[in-house]
């Protein structure tokens, strides 16, 4: 006997009332270009739901952000606050791209979503969430645009790796405190806080600890580098331990090690650094240097 396998199609339940629809859009930058894009997907959606007598708008969220990471997504958020009020029906987007490009994030967000019966239309895909056959095509969608922003963080980053062997990159010439830029954008001594600096090693090579430091200085009213009355012991610290005092730049001091948490991981030898010697005008003598660092260490 010939097998047949007959497909049940989704059982709809019948409504008068319109159906609660809402839009989410998406770009990953704040370009002209894409502000534009931005703008394009947002008209078409809106038109696209006023153009239906059936339905009725409940909301056009539209975030400028990378989709790696829902949080960093505010209307996407609020669009999820919205449907957990269950006051939408269905969710309008271009694509699985435009949704996240996260596959975990994005397929627990489509899986909150069916739970309360909200349906997701990926246009260009000609998905919808609800379809029992759009499981499976999703997280080979979701997979690939995944991929996708993986390779794309590489470049980056290589292209991050090659500036930093590059002595008079922008990346090497990021002020910090005792150092402003000259109308070229590369570092130049600021003397005023020069001479706070040159008095903290001096202090520190003169024995006093860091708290009593942030004393000496508090006492003096020297403001810390963010303007505050006291310094903490932490900013002290780091700024004792800051090569560029001695006219050197050390890049690549901390790194992402997950593209998706770009949470910044200190680089104790996972990665390549990049020691650029004579790169500045110091403001402290290398042997003042070389002492507070063993005092450091």
């Amino acid at each position: 006997m010939r097998k047949h396998v007959e497909q049940i199609p989704i059982r709809r339940s019948s409504r008068s009332s319109p159906l609660r629809v809402a839009t989410y859009c998406r770009v990953s930058t704040g370009t002209e270009e894409q502000e534009h894009s931005l703008e394009s997907q947002i008209q078409y959606y809106t038109d696209k739901i006023y153009s239906r007598r059936d339905w009725v708008c409940v909301g056009v969220f539209a975030d400028t952000a990378s989709g790696l990471n829902t949080k960093d997504r505010p209307e996407f958020l609020k669009l999820m606050q919205l449907c957990r009020k269950k006051k939408v029906d269905l969710i309008i987007t271009k694509s699985v791209s435009r949704f996240g490009r996260n596959t975990l994030d994005s397929l627990k967000a489509v899986r909150r979503l069916q739970l309360l019966d909200i349906d997701v239309w990926f246009e260009t895909e000609g998905l919808r969430s609800l379809d029992g056959n759009t499981q499976p095509i999703m997280e080979i969608l979701t997979a690939f645009a995944q991929r996708e922003s993986e390779s794309k963080s590489k470049d980056i980053k290589w292209g991050i790796q090659q500036s930093y062997k590059n002595a008079d990159s922008k990346t090497s010439h990021f002020t910090c405190y005792g150092y402003t830029h000259d109308k070229n954008g590369y570092l130049i001594i600021n003397e005023e806080e020069a001479e706070v600096v040159r008095l903290i090693f001096k202090l520190r090579v003169d024995g006093y600890s860091l708290r009593k430091i942030g004393a000496e200085l508090e006492q003096r009213k020297i403001s810390s580098p963010t303007g505050r009355a006291k310094w903490s012991a932490a900013t002290l610290d780091k700024l004792l331990s800051n090569e560029k005092y001695v006219g050197e730049v050390l890049l690549q001091k901390t790194f992402v090690e997950d593209v998706f948490s770009r949470v910044q991981v200190k680089n104790t030898g996972q990665q390549n650094k990049f020691l650029i010697q004579n790169h500045h005008e110091p403001i402290v003598d290398r042997a003042i240097w070389g002492v507070v660092q063993k005092k450091q260490g």
